[in-house]
């Protein structure tokens, strides 16, 4: 139950940058023993406060900060937010993959030097209590680059509750189920549930997926354009009216369906055909793609959905089967990335920090990669391309000359969109392709993949967003051990079917 008193409690808080406003004013009450949503599109202003709240950003004058009905002086002091009982994770967790659990556990004492003399001994008892306290069957001796997704996303957090030991006070989670399967994401709110059950500390919970939001959360604040409009309580709120909020708009427009009936592709050609493909976690899949459809492969993670994209790209190794695009097919065994490319078959893959781009570079260095042959290196014709495709696929800021890594997710998966779209592609390959994007850019990005099918292309999306699913696809195919088990159309392509047929699939096999 939460307390009705504040635990944290932020008032006034503006924060400038030259001559830009970025934070007006806004006020943040959060509750012990509540789990708190901060929702915003990509550069609403999110990350500033709680960068603010973290003592990386010092706030304009006027404003204060309350702890446990205590005034703390602003700003924050460089690490000062730990003596406030406060704790952060993000969304790339900050763990060491070589290193153990337990060390990863300890590795900021260790750096930090609090510690001259640690017994490995008593730390791994220590973490083995800590994770059966949370019901978890973690080893502490197990390298991290061993461990899943979920465990690793648990890890995270726990470390940073660990760490503030009887001071814990917030918990701020930066998107941290960002990148987990969907079936993860249980797990990971019932730790959650469990920080706060006794009415000690609060979680505030930033996320764009308004699912996991309206489901997860008591209460919300939602920020736009660096200013707050209001906290609500969760229960009053509906997907619908928590759009409104966020973007100041209705999105009904940006479901694809609502401007008329699902295509009807019988008789429509195929644009590309999959052939018994083969790999370590798929067995012997076949399935059409026709111009124009957009095709969606869903199942729970292992099931082998997420290991076809890059197997028809040449990105993962394939153990046999066969591309075929327009007249000409290819064997997946030796198909590589530029024999794909050259067939103007393109792959946008799950994570576009770490795969799809460079993100030292400039967004015109990254976008332009593809044409570079078209511009002969000339940096005044690449830097109008870039800025064109910028402008056409709403990639704020619109600058060419922006580092790629300072944009946020949404405004970075744009860019790549656009990067790859614009070689004008027969078969698009996407995987999660609105992960970790703010409702605003996902409208977009929907925009930009029903154009490019409407031009004749195929386009395949790998997801775990049933969701997604159900607004962007025409068909979407269920996998259950390597195999497609369903296939959904027409009135069974929604969220709830998508979401019955997997998890049905998941009880047969727990029956057998």
């Amino acid at each position: 139950m939460a307390s009705p008193d504040p635990i944290v409690n932020v008032v006034g808080l503006s924060k400038t940058f030259g001559p830009n406003t970025v934070l007006k004013s806004v006020g943040l009450t959060v509750h012990a023993g509540e789990v708190h949503g901060l929702l915003g599109e990509n550069g609403s202003g999110k990350s500033t406060l709680i960068k603010v709240l973290a003592g990386f950003h010092a706030p304009d004058p006027v404003a204060a900060l309350q702890i446990r009905g205590r005034d703390v002086p602003l700003p924050v002091p460089a690490g000062g937010f730990r003596d406030l009982g406060i704790s952060f994770v993000h969304q790339d967790l900050a763990l060491v993959p070589d290193l153990s659990v337990v060390e990863n556990l300890r590795v900021g004492e260790v750096v930090a030097g609090s510690r001259p003399w640690i017994s490995w001994r008593k730390e791994r008892r220590a973490a083995r209590a800590l994770f059966e306290r949370f019901g978890l069957a973690i080893d502490p001796e197990a390298l991290v680059s061993t461990l899943s997704e979920t465990e690793r996303a648990l890890v995270a957090i726990l470390r940073a509750v660990d760490e503030l030991g009887d001071r814990r006070t917030l918990l701020v989670l930066d998107e941290p189920a960002v990148f987990l399967p969907r079936e993860g994401t249980d797990l990971l709110f019932s730790v959650v549930r469990e920080i706060v059950a006794d009415g000690r500390a609060a979680v505030l919970f930033v996320s764009h997926d308004l699912d996991e939001v309206l489901g997860q959360t008591d209460r919300v604040t939602v920020l736009r354009d660096g200013v707050s409009q209001g906290t609500h309580r969760t229960r009053d709120l509906t997907a619908s009216s928590l759009i409104d909020l966020i973007v100041g708009r209705s999105l009904a427009s940006a479901d694809p369906r609502a401007a008329g009936p699902v295509h009807d592709f019988d008789g429509v050609a195929p644009v590309a055909r999959v052939g018994e493909l083969e790999t370590a976690t798929v067995d012997g899949v076949g399935f059409d793609i026709r111009a124009g459809e957009v095709v969606g492969l869903t199942g729970i993670a292992g099931s082998g959905y997420d290991d076809v994209l890059p197997a028809l790209y040449g990105a993962r190794p394939a153990r046999g089967g066969t591309l075929t695009v327009g007249t000409e097919t290819m064997t997946l065994a030796s198909i590589t990335p530029i024999r794909a490319l050259a067939r103007k078959v393109v792959y946008v893959p799950p994570d576009r920090k770490v795969e799809g781009s460079a993100p030292e570079l400039t967004v015109a260095e990254n976008v332009t990669l593809p044409v570079l042959g078209r511009g002969l290196l000339n940096p005044k014709v690449l830097g109008t391309t870039a800025s064109e495709l910028a402008g056409h696929c709403d990639v704020r800021p619109r600058d060419p000359q922006a580092v790629y890594g300072s944009l946020s997710g949404g405004n970075q998966q744009k860019a790549l969109l656009g990067k790859w779209l614009q070689t004008d592609p027969r078969l698009v390959l996407l995987a999660e392709p609105t992960q970790g994007v703010d409702v605003g850019a996902r409208a977009r990005i929907f925009e930009m993949l029903r154009d490019t099918a409407s031009g004749g292309a195929g386009i395949v999306v790998a997801s775990s967003d049933y969701e997604q699913l159900s607004v962007l696809c025409d068909r979407v195919l269920v996998f259950s051990h390597g195999h497609v088990v369903a296939e959904l159309t027409g009135d069974h392509l929604s969220k709830h079917h998508i979401s019955d047929s997997v998890l049905g699939m998941t009880r047969q096999e727990v029956k057998a």
